[in-house]
């Protein structure tokens, strides 16, 4: 314990020696199957074991280079000011569709090489991400702290699985891309596994397949899933956590 505690320090020592403040957000390849940006907190969050909040892309932005990542979602509300997080943000990109497995692959990297808390792991989604955040959670429930889908879906067989863990569906009433009977159908199958599951689905009312993409521009989903963490792989409250604070 105390070599990977001295290793995580001179990890971020010399990661931070070599980032020139205040740009913190840096390109990491060929360390896990996807690529992925990080966006470091203040020092202050870093030397502490941040959180993890994991944002997963739209198909639109699968292929070409992974600054395509910034173009929509969590990255891009930050870049506009809209939110400042105190966690390790991380931006995986895909060629196309999203494994959980190797995703897993990437929390681990992030957990080990930065330090972070791995009982406070979040993931976010929107569309094609939306789906792989359900199925990242589903399968790996002991693993992640609280979920959120956006204009998404998933899959039946991870149903129980996400039971197990806080979800938020959100999905927009006249989405013509993937109707919201994608987010009703596994809120159904959540449902049907466990009545007790904490799980909410949220419609809004007239939203687009794109417009939603204004919820990660607001605090709410962030604020939600850091009122929870994991203890023993078991989903917690985290009382008194929020985005604008831990």
């Amino acid at each position: 314990m105390y070599r990977k505690v001295f290793f995580c320090v001179l990890f971020l020592a010399g990661l931070l020696a070599a980032i020139r403040l205040p740009a913190q957000r840096i390109a990491i390849s060929k360390q896990t199957y996807y690529p992925f940006l990080v966006d470091l907190p203040a020092a202050e969050v870093l030397d502490n074991k941040p959180p993890v909040v994991l944002f997963l892309h739209g198909r639109s932005l699968s292929g070409g280079k992974l600054e395509r990542v910034q173009r929509y979602g969590l990255m891009y509300s930050m870049d506009l000011g809209k939110v400042s997080l105190p966690a390790v943000v991380v931006a995986p990109h895909s060629q196309g569709g999203w494994n959980p497995d190797k995703l897993l692959e990437v929390i681990d990297y992030v957990v080990e090489n930065y330090c972070a808390d791995p009982e406070r792991v979040y993931v976010c989604g929107m569309s094609m991400g939306g789906y792989g955040t359900l199925d990242l959670a589903g399968k790996y429930p002991d693993r992640i702290a609280a979920a959120v889908a956006i204009c998404g879906g998933g899959a039946a067989q991870y149903a129980c699985g996400l039971s197990k863990i806080p979800i938020w569906l959100q999905h927009g009433t006249s989405d013509r891309i993937v109707p919201a009977s994608e987010s009703k159908k596994i809120a159904g199958a959540i449902r049907a596994c466990n009545t007790s599951a904490n799980l909410t689905l949220t419609l809004i009312d007239g939203g687009t397949h794109g417009s939603v993409e204004r919820i990660f521009h607001q605090y709410d989903i962030y604020n939600w899933m850091f009122r929870h963490k994991k203890q023993n792989g078991e989903a917690l409250l985290n009382d008194g956590a929020t985005a604008l604070g831990l």
